[in-house]
């Protein structure tokens, strides 16, 4: 019974071993930006870029989550309900207003009748 459990012992350590592996790599890539950001400088025009990229990535992120589930039109619904939020958030109402008034848009459409 014993060789049983070691050879059933003998898959778990290199997925520990990975695992730890993994963290200590993640933890050394997040702790390399806030060191290397005094070291390494970038253009100001750079700079503004990946600002901006990083806003059009989210934004792109957003309409494709808001407008299509699968390979298919999501229907008014949740669009408008996105806007809702997406408003709300731009006149800068707290966060729990904007989920809030965003799903229940969406929730009430759909009770209406609208896909």
């Amino acid at each position: 019974m014993t060789a049983g459990r070691t050879s059933d012992a003998l898959p778990v350590l290199p997925t520990l071993m990975a695992m730890l592996a993994l963290a200590a790599g993640t933890f050394l890539l997040r702790l390399s930006g806030p060191a290397l950001r005094a070291r390494i400088g970038f253009p100001e025009r750079a700079e503004k870029l990946l600002e901006v990229s990083a806003v059009v990535l989210l934004a792109a992120l957003a309409a494709t989550s808001a407008l299509t589930e699968g390979h298919a039109f999501t229907g008014p619904a949740r669009p408008l309900g996105v806007l809702v939020g997406g408003v709300l958030a731009w006149r800068r109402a707290p966060f729990l207003v904007v989920v809030l008034a965003a799903a229940g848009t969406a929730a009430l459409l759909r009770v209406a009748g609208v896909p």
